[in-house]
Protein backbone atom coordinates (compact mmCIF):
# COMPACT_ATOMS: atom_id res chain seq x y z
CA UNK A 1 0.00 0.00 0.00
CA UNK A 2 1.33 3.50 -0.98
CA UNK A 3 2.06 5.69 2.24
CA UNK A 4 -0.28 8.45 2.95
CA UNK A 5 -0.17 11.76 2.80
CA UNK A 6 -1.69 15.12 2.42
CA UNK A 7 -1.72 15.03 -1.21
CA UNK A 8 -2.49 11.55 -2.36
CA UNK A 9 -5.20 10.85 1.22
CA UNK A 10 -8.05 11.29 -0.45
CA UNK A 11 -10.24 8.38 -1.22
CA UNK A 12 -11.84 7.66 -4.31
CA UNK A 13 -14.12 4.89 -5.89
CA UNK A 14 -13.82 5.77 -9.66
CA UNK A 15 -17.40 3.06 -10.23
CA UNK A 16 -19.04 5.51 -7.90
CA UNK A 17 -17.48 9.29 -7.79
CA UNK A 18 -16.86 9.15 -11.24
CA UNK A 19 -18.86 6.15 -13.32
CA UNK A 20 -22.02 6.63 -11.39
CA UNK A 21 -22.25 10.32 -10.87
CA UNK A 22 -21.86 10.68 -14.67
CA UNK A 23 -25.03 8.28 -15.26
CA UNK A 24 -27.33 9.45 -12.54
CA UNK A 25 -26.34 13.64 -14.19
CA UNK A 26 -27.18 11.91 -17.63
CA UNK A 27 -30.33 10.30 -16.47
CA UNK A 28 -31.66 13.82 -15.23
CA UNK A 29 -30.79 15.76 -17.58
CA UNK A 30 -32.43 13.14 -20.53
CA UNK A 31 -35.30 13.09 -18.31
CA UNK A 32 -35.40 16.99 -18.38
CA UNK A 33 -35.12 16.96 -22.06
CA UNK A 34 -37.55 14.64 -22.80
CA UNK A 35 -40.12 16.72 -20.29
CA UNK A 36 -39.56 20.01 -22.40
CA UNK A 37 -39.69 18.00 -25.46
CA UNK A 38 -42.54 15.80 -25.39
CA UNK A 39 -44.81 18.09 -22.87
CA UNK A 40 -46.37 17.16 -19.35
CA UNK A 41 -47.48 13.63 -19.27
CA UNK A 42 -47.98 10.90 -17.06
CA UNK A 43 -44.79 9.01 -18.49
CA UNK A 44 -42.91 12.65 -18.82
CA UNK A 45 -43.33 13.60 -15.41
CA UNK A 46 -42.67 9.70 -13.85
CA UNK A 47 -39.69 9.61 -16.07
CA UNK A 48 -38.21 13.12 -14.51
CA UNK A 49 -39.78 12.27 -10.91
CA UNK A 50 -37.50 8.57 -10.80
CA UNK A 51 -34.37 10.41 -12.14
CA UNK A 52 -34.91 12.53 -9.18
CA UNK A 53 -35.44 10.13 -6.94
CA UNK A 54 -32.14 8.70 -8.32
CA UNK A 55 -30.54 11.66 -8.32
CA UNK A 56 -31.02 11.80 -4.04
CA UNK A 57 -30.79 8.49 -3.23
CA UNK A 58 -27.37 8.54 -5.18
CA UNK A 59 -26.33 11.99 -2.24
CA UNK A 60 -27.95 10.12 0.40
CA UNK A 61 -25.43 6.82 -0.32
CA UNK A 62 -22.59 8.44 0.34
CA UNK A 63 -23.93 11.52 2.83
CA UNK A 64 -25.38 8.83 5.33
CA UNK A 65 -22.40 6.46 5.89
CA UNK A 66 -20.15 9.68 5.75
CA UNK A 67 -22.60 11.24 8.93
CA UNK A 68 -21.41 7.91 10.72
CA UNK A 69 -17.92 8.12 9.63
CA UNK A 70 -17.47 11.24 11.31
CA UNK A 71 -19.20 10.03 14.50
CA UNK A 72 -16.58 7.50 14.64
CA UNK A 73 -13.85 9.57 13.83
CA UNK A 74 -15.04 12.05 16.39
CA UNK A 75 -15.03 9.20 18.96
CA UNK A 76 -11.62 8.00 18.38
CA UNK A 77 -10.29 11.02 18.26
CA UNK A 78 -11.60 12.00 21.93
CA UNK A 79 -10.48 8.70 23.04
CA UNK A 80 -7.05 9.27 21.75
CA UNK A 81 -6.86 12.93 23.35
CA UNK A 82 -7.76 11.63 26.64
CA UNK A 83 -5.48 9.18 26.65
CA UNK A 84 -2.67 11.40 25.74
CA UNK A 85 -3.68 14.06 27.99
CA UNK A 86 -6.16 12.80 30.86
CA UNK A 87 -8.86 15.35 29.19
CA UNK A 88 -11.76 15.30 26.58
CA UNK A 89 -10.41 17.88 23.53
CA UNK A 90 -11.53 21.56 23.62
CA UNK A 91 -14.89 21.50 23.32
CA UNK A 92 -13.72 24.92 20.96
CA UNK A 93 -12.53 22.27 17.83
CA UNK A 94 -15.21 22.12 15.07
CA UNK A 95 -16.26 18.87 13.77
CA UNK A 96 -13.47 19.05 10.87
CA UNK A 97 -10.94 19.88 12.82
CA UNK A 98 -11.00 17.08 14.91
CA UNK A 99 -11.72 14.59 11.68
CA UNK A 100 -8.67 16.30 10.34
CA UNK A 101 -6.52 16.24 13.15
CA UNK A 102 -7.19 12.24 13.53
CA UNK A 103 -3.95 12.41 10.67
CA UNK A 104 -1.39 13.48 12.69
CA UNK A 105 0.68 11.74 14.90
CA UNK A 106 0.37 11.29 18.80
CA UNK A 107 3.30 13.78 18.98
CA UNK A 108 2.03 16.15 16.95
CA UNK A 109 -1.26 16.18 18.18
CA UNK A 110 -2.20 18.40 21.39
CA UNK A 111 0.68 20.98 19.84
CA UNK A 112 -1.87 21.19 16.80
CA UNK A 113 -4.91 20.79 18.48
CA UNK A 114 -4.25 24.12 20.45
CA UNK A 115 -2.94 26.36 17.06
CA UNK A 116 -5.77 24.93 15.78
CA UNK A 117 -8.63 26.69 18.34
CA UNK A 118 -6.15 29.82 18.55
CA UNK A 119 -5.79 30.51 15.01
CA UNK A 120 -9.13 28.38 13.59
CA UNK A 121 -7.41 26.58 11.56
CA UNK A 122 -9.12 25.11 8.27
CA UNK A 123 -9.18 21.26 7.94
CA UNK A 124 -6.76 21.75 4.77
CA UNK A 125 -4.59 23.81 7.14
CA UNK A 126 -4.15 21.30 9.99
CA UNK A 127 -3.73 18.84 7.10
CA UNK A 128 -0.99 20.81 5.70
CA UNK A 129 0.91 21.73 9.02
CA UNK A 130 1.06 17.66 10.11
CA UNK A 131 5.03 16.85 9.51
CA UNK A 132 5.09 13.14 10.06
CA UNK A 133 0.95 11.82 8.73
CA UNK A 134 -0.42 9.12 10.36
CA UNK A 135 -2.49 7.18 7.67
CA UNK A 136 -5.52 6.12 7.73
CA UNK A 137 -6.55 3.57 5.49
CA UNK A 138 -9.86 2.49 7.16
CA UNK A 139 -12.18 4.94 5.79
CA UNK A 140 -15.01 5.05 3.74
Amino acid sequence: MQEQNFKNHPKFAPLYHYILSLVTLAILILSIINLVQLGISHQTVLLFLMALAFCLIFWLIRSFPLAVQDRAIRAEESLRFYVLTGKLPDNRLTKSQIIALRFAPDEELLALAERAVKENLSNKEIKQAIKNWRADHDRA
